[in-house]
């Protein structure tokens, strides 16, 4: 895990506007590294829960990764954006994106060399925001998977899902900050926690 204070570094507007080529060259390096990757065994289950749920389910994702999709899933929300997009901050067009940035590359759909990775910096509003706090006030059922329970708004989710009459329900590792706030908690490996907990959904 790369430390918070590494993070800050190169995640703020600010780190952009200080030093753009250092911030550009670090998110070509994530782009890069997330190409090579694969979905694990949750991503796998949750994509397996997506096609057979009949009813509503809203996967929200703060990993700026594709492994979902890739797994199969189609109803995910990125809250903090994702690497295999750039946004343009000319025209505010955002285009699928696989390759470097540092070169400044023109936007696909202005033409203006004003692309920066698509991810959500501290300091900005996630996205959708609205949409996920709707989706908390109508879910019969909330379940965090593999979070620290530090990071907001998605730290407050628990609380507002909770308050709305959901039932609550954490798989994590380790017990997370908000861990009190879940009616319940099943601690071990997301590769096993939650493909166990799919079946056991799915088998209802």
């Amino acid at each position: 895990m790369i430390p918070i204070l590494a993070i800050a570094v190169v995640a703020t507007p600010e780190a952009f506007a200080r030093d753009p080529e250092l911030v550009l060259r670090f998110y070509d390096m994530r782009r890069a590294a997330i190409q090579a990757k694969q979905p694990n065994a949750a991503h796998v289950a949750l994509a397996r829960l997506d096609a057979e749920w009949p009813g509503e389910l809203l996967i929200v994702t703060q990993n700026v990764d594709d492994l979902h999709e890739r797994a199969g899933a189609c109803r995910v929300l990125h809250m903090h954006g994702e690497h295999l997009n750039a946004w343009c901050t000319a025209c505010d067009a955002r285009s699928r994106w696989r390759e470097p940035l540092i070169d400044r590359p023109p936007c696909p759909a202005c033409g203006v060399a004003a692309l920066r990775p698509d991810v959500v910096w501290f300091g900005e509003m996630p996205y959708r925001i609205d949409e996920i706090y709707a989706a908390l006030r109508e879910a019969d059922l909330f379940v965090s998977i593999g979070t620290s329970g530090a990071v907001y708004p998605a730290a407050g989710f628990v609380r507002d899902a909770r308050e709305c009459g959901a039932r609550t329900l954490e798989l994590n590792l380790e017990r997370s900050q908000g861990s009190a706030w879940f009616d319940e908690s099943r601690l071990g490996p997301a590769g096993q926690l939650v493909p166990a907990w799919v079946e056991e959904t799915l088998g209802r």
